[in-house]
């Protein structure tokens, strides 16, 4: 894992300027969007004119030869408004697919570099609409909705320029249309674009929802709550789409007006402009190119019109993306830091004190303790008491709040995060496995290992022979988080992925938590005579005190604080609690004197 050695400080850009500053990428394919639109323009605006020619020069003097040419261009005209079309659209859409190529890269390489910290607090449902529909909803404003404002912007000044050289006074009646209309939908931005951010936060609460049943369908059967589940998301469905409902409304509400002022104004320039023909002031040849004109600058206004609601959205999509890729990496490398090259084995917690974000209690306080080479620590307590808090802050999960980390003497935050973790081996108590094969999930931190090195680990995690009893062996497909595994041979799974690694430092926190009592002390066994042959310091996390009473020595924890150390036998005799927790075990079964 990469840090980035510079904080992420969020941007005073508007999100949208942001986004359009990724342009700059692909000139070629900017350039091409543009000149196409601009081409494309330049198309519409000949063919009034050539109207006007056949009509003036050609039908009214009954000169042939005007309307075959003026006929001939109206063709070409076709033609190269289909041709600049497509390159507008082709080149358009390109860009936008490049460009959230880049930004989906972005935030995926952001989400993978935030801290625990970060995603403690996060819900996966909201990263995900992130990272599919708000990106979504900008690559559609990338290629449609700003082309259509491009485009729309610059067919109404050339049309204006035009109809203004035509006649000026049959020019202004047309052009009401357009700072009106421009202020109906700046009301309607400024007025809906707190709902536009509403929907897509209830469609991230809809996937929430869907999340959680796709992970938890078993729970959900077990305990029959199929209809409890499906009229939750059924409710959560209604809302969203009565906030979709409120976004139609609300565009209900502006769009007619508009539609209204550009039927008002097509009766306006008919009357004023037959008149004027009747009067001999115009020609018919004109009234026509001037009424073609006039729905060549109502097509950019309503196209404008109906790329605001979309434009809405997109601002709303960027700022959640940009939230995301602004969000500061607590946890990275020191100014200086250096690279973790070789581990003694002396680990160092010296008056430790740690609380999450956002709690109002400390999880640890004044933790001290330290570890001798190649040393089994066994760290127990109730549940709650800060046991894996413990492990998290020595590959620097977590930073502490106060008091300091070392190895070797030296402060682990003045390493560097790569090399630190790569020198440390963790099994965690969630076990994830990946889809693929059985050996892409144990070569998964070391791919570069050969069958033998995996069939060892495998050995020593007693999971060899149960992947060679499967017809494919290793090379057996794993479903989706491990389904088709238990979950003891998902930790045993874990366990050999983890030793397969170039570890110094040994983690196994409540790795052994779904393995029965005769295969958890095979596994020890096996990680004992792993230890013993290469220099290795091992933290064991533990509930049960069979999987850690074979421990040099055992860190005793409660709420929050190391309240004993010592042998299994030496705390019998010293610590209280160390004897109700053997004593309570022994009452349920789960352990053998």
């Amino acid at each position: 894992m990469v840090q980035s050695s510079q904080p992420s400080e969020p941007s005073s850009r508007q999100p949208l300027q942001r986004v359009l500053e990724n342009l700059k990428t692909y000139p070629w394919l900017t350039l091409g969007t543009l000149g196409s639109a601009l081409c494309l323009i330049a198309a519409y605006a000949a063919t009034p004119q050539l109207f006007r020619w056949a009509i003036d020069q050609g039908i009214a003097e009954q000169n042939l030869t005007v309307v075959l040419y003026s006929a001939a261009g109206l063709v070409v005209a076709a033609i190269a408004r289909g041709l600049f079309n497509f390159g507008q659209s082709f080149c358009a859409e390109a860009l936008s697919q490049s460009v959230v190529y880049d930004l989906r890269n972005r935030i995926f390489s952001k989400i993978q570099n935030l801290s625990f910290s970060y995603h403690d607090q996060s819900q996966t449902s909201q990263l995900l609409t992130r990272v599919t529909s708000d990106i979504e909803q900008i690559r559609t404003f990338l290629s449609t909705s700003l082309i259509q404002v491009i485009s729309g912007s610059v067919t109404l000044l050339a049309i204006a320029v035009i109809l203004l050289l035509m006649n000026w006074e049959l020019a202004l009646i047309s052009l009401t249309v357009v700072p009106m209309s421009g202020w109906l939908m700046a009301r309607f931005l400024q007025r809906n674009s707190q709902l536009f951010r509403q929907v897509q936060e209830q469609l991230s609460d809809l996937n929430g929802v869907l999340q959680e049943n796709l992970l938890g369908v078993r729970v959900v059967k077990a305990f029959v709550r199929e209809s409890v589940e499906t009229e939750r998301y059924t409710n959560l469905n209604h809302d969203l789409v009565a906030a979709n409902m409120k976004t139609v409304r609300a565009i209900r509400n502006t769009f007619p007006f508009i539609f209204l002022l550009s039927n008002l104004v097509t009766l306006a320039v008919i009357g004023y402009g037959g008149a004027a023909v009747i009067g001999g002031r115009f020609s018919v040849g004109e009234l026509v190119a001037f009424n073609s004109y006039l729905i060549l600058i109502l097509q950019p206004v309503l196209l404008i019109g109906f790329a605001a609601p979309a434009i809405a959205q997109a601002a709303v999509s960027a700022e959640r993306v940009y939230e995301v890729v602004d969000a500061e990496i607590e946890i990275r490398n020191r100014p200086n830091a250096a690279p973790f090259t070789t581990c003694g084995g002396r680990i160092t917690f010296e008056n430790v004190s740690f609380r999450y974000p956002g709690a109002t209690v400390p999880t640890l306080s004044n933790v001290s303790f330290e570890t001798k080479p190649n040393e089994l620590i066994a760290i127990l307590g109730m549940t709650g008491s800060g046991k894996s808090t413990v492990v998290n802050l020595l590959p620097r999960f977590y930073d502490v709040t106060s008091g300091a980390v070392r190895i070797d003497g030296r402060d682990v935050r003045d390493f560097t995060l790569e090399s630190l973790r790569s020198h440390i081996g963790i099994v965690f108590q969630e076990t994830t496995l990946f889809s693929g094969t059985l050996f892409d999930n144990l070569t998964y931190a070391k791919p570069e290992a050969t069958l033998e090195q995996v069939i060892e680990v495998a050995k020593a995690a007693q999971i060899h022979d149960f992947i060679m009893s499967l017809p494919e062996g290793y090379d057996t497909i794993v479903g989706e988080r491990g389904v088709g595994l238990s979950g003891g041979q998902k930790q045993r799974v874990a366990i050999a992925r983890t030793l397969l690694t170039d570890y110094s430092v040994l983690i196994l926190d409540d790795s052994t938590s779904a393995v029965d009592a005769q295969t958890a002390s095979q596994i020890q066994a096996a990680l004992d005579d792993l230890m013993r042959r290469r220099t290795c310091t091992a933290f064991v996390v533990a509930q049960r005190i069979s999987t850690v009473r074979t421990a040099d020595r055992i860190l005793l924890m409660d709420r929050g604080r190391l309240v004993a150390q010592g042998s299994h036998e030496e705390l019998m005799r010293t610590s209280p609690l160390y004897g109700v927790i053997l004593e309570s075990q022994v009452k349920q079964g789960q352990e053998v004197i």
